[in-house]
């Protein structure tokens, strides 16, 4: 396992931490982690980097999107923030694909967020027969954004549905599997680990990289 696949989340002492908390001390304790290349493997241009940062809590867990942004966004006229937005990913957002079971990458939960605020979280199931999805699936999932003339910045807490580590044993011994991706105005794919197809496909768990708890 190379480093590149791994992220360290940090562990937070405060369990107030929330979506809308951008400048909160504890995410200066999270290590970066750098999204620049597209879901091809190849890179894209500085102007179009990301950058994420994991904290967890006993109250689940959070991250943290920069994105850099000198293109028009791509994002709802009328956002609705109260409930889940069912096609969020047709427009721009940030996405993250956890699967709390190592041993079974194939069941994973996906989180939206997008610059207006708007999320989704579902539930999915990869099968030989095809990929099952839980629409009715609820996180307890919050989002926050704030743009900026040249940086988009997401945050969004997951509360729900996965078990985030209690002991300090299991803390150093957790791994989640994770993928993050940002589309760009001309739909540019960004990945954190790239699938390495076709044509742009995020739902590949076998490249995933892992999760570990500190």
């Amino acid at each position: 396992m190379s480093k590149e696949s791994v992220i360290h989340v940090h562990h937070a002492r405060t369990k107030q931490l929330a979506a809308s908390d951008f400048n909160h001390e504890e995410w200066n304790h999270a290590p970066p982690v750098t999204i620049s290349r597209y879901w091809s493997g190849k890179d894209a241009p500085p102007t179009r980097h990301a950058e994420a940062r994991l904290v967890w809590h006993e109250g689940g867990l959070c991250v943290r999107f920069v994105c850099r942004q000198h293109e028009p966004l791509v994002v709802s006229a009328r956002p609705q923030t109260t409930q889940k937005v069912i096609g969020l990913w047709d427009r721009d957002v940030c996405e993250m694909f956890v699967a709390p079971r190592g041993g079974e990458p194939e069941a994973y939960f996906e989180f939206e967020a997008a610059p207006t605020g708007e999320w989704l979280d579902l539930a999915i199931h990869l099968t030989p027969g095809g990929r099952e999805t839980n629409w009715e699936y609820s996180s307890g999932m919050s989002a926050h954004a704030r743009v900026n003339v040249d940086e988009v910045m997401i945050g969004c807490c997951a509360v729900a549905g996965f078990q985030t580590p209690t002991t300090p044993a299991r803390r150093a011994l957790a791994r989640e599997f994770l993928s993050l991706r940002r589309r760009g105005a001309d739909r540019g794919y960004l990945a954190w680990q790239p699938t390495l197809t076709a044509q742009p496909d995020f739902h590949v768990p076998q490249v995933f990289g892992w999760l570990e708890f500190r």
